[in-house]
């Protein structure tokens, strides 16, 4: 079993840990007073997943916090991220998730894009799918390139969306 030290060596030198955990708590310091503010209860997990703060609110039901699609998770997430900038100074990539609505919707994206890849891959044409959020088109892309093949974004915010092309 590797020790601290080696486990520090081992991770990216790019990305700083500290500075990613005191944006997962001013973030979950900001979410908290929201919650307060609205009277919903809830608890707050915090951690930083690849190079991003995550802060994930679970417990009860809050799906007014997250709306019909996530939009309202959506708008949250970059007035939490406006809470971080305004107290570190820098840009943040905070992921804010609640309820597990990202978690899950990043399951299903992930089948989404490997049954794309399948389709494209037999059809050997270029497959543009629906509007997505920046977040959604994450997933997908990375989906696309498990399957070994290409995708871009296209279009404009908020109808940007993602086309899956053959392999070359």
């Amino acid at each position: 079993m590797a020790d601290a030290s080696e486990r520090e060596e081992a991770a990216d030198p790019e990305i700083d840990i500290e500075a990613l955990e005191n944006e997962g708590d001013i973030a979950a310091d900001y979410i908290e007073g929201l919650l307060d503010i609205a009277d919903f209860d809830g608890d707050i997990d915090m951690d930083v997943e690849g190079d991003r703060a995550l802060v994930s609110v679970v417990g009860a039901t809050l799906d007014e916090l997250i709306g019909d699609k996530g939009e309202v998770l959506e708008a949250l997430q970059e007035l939490t991220r406006l809470a971080v900038h305004r107290a570190t100074g820098s840009r943040s990539r905070l992921m804010l998730d609640i309820g597990g609505f990202r978690e899950g919707r990043r399951r299903a994206l992930s089948r989404i894009g490997a049954e794309v890849a399948e389709t494209v891959k037999k059809t050997g044409e270029a497959k543009p799918l629906e509007p997505m959020t920046p977040f959604e088109r994450k997933v997908v892309h990375d989906a696309i390139a498990a399957a070994g093949l290409r995708s871009e974004s296209e279009g404009e915010e908020p109808y940007r969306y993602v086309v899956v092309y053959p392999a070359d």
